[in-house]
């Protein structure tokens, strides 16, 4: 497996892995599945500021992973959203586990502290996931997203990768480098 900075390029094939989660889950609560466009501009747009990772597999992109915005005021510089997918049928083979470690490396160097993943609940596997990577549940909000006919809450993890104690360190665009 090999874990690389995604490009626009890769949007058609992260649009695909996308497409079951919108079309079929409730892990996401987008009702339509973005443009291929649309994907690329995410992309472009993530990478202004945080990292965008796809996991290959003999050439095929079989997953991804990005930061964002946690809430889009200054303070909250330090503190990130997470986000992965991973191709359906191979869950379980440390894929998703490799992009967040290869995340929280780079996330460090931009000296973010707080790392935050919002989590349509229930679902366990995703809640076991994150808390076998460090995450404690701080929220759960009931009925927040209607999606596949019925209301569904969201629970947020909370991560802390760097010292929350004094002033922290500037953060840092992503510059692209590993």
């Amino acid at each position: 497996m090999n874990i690389r900075i995604a490009t626009p390029e890769d949007a058609f094939a992260i649009q695909n892995i996308y497409r079951y989660y919108v079309d079929n889950t409730a892990i996401t609560f987008e009702l339509e599945v973005p443009s291929v466009k649309e994907f690329q501009e995410r992309i472009t747009k993530t990478l202004e500021r945080y990292p965008y990772l796809v996991a290959e597999e003999e050439g095929e992109v079989i997953a991804y992973a990005y930061a964002g915005i946690f809430y889009d005021r200054r303070a909250y510089d330090w503190s990130a959203e997470m986000s992965v997918y991973v191709q359906r049928g191979i869950h379980g083979k440390g894929v998703g586990r490799a992009l967040y470690e290869k995340m929280e490396e780079l996330l460090k160097k931009q000296n973010i502290v707080n790392l935050f993943a919002c989590i349509t609940h229930p679902n366990a596997e995703s809640e076991a996931f994150h808390a076998a990577r460090g995450y404690e549940k701080k929220a759960h909000f009931e009925q927040c997203g209607y999606k596949l006919g019925k209301w569904w809450d969201i629970v947020w993890m909370q991560k802390v990768i760097a010292s929350n104690e004094g002033k922290p360190e500037p953060f840092q665009r992503f510059t692209g480098g590993f």
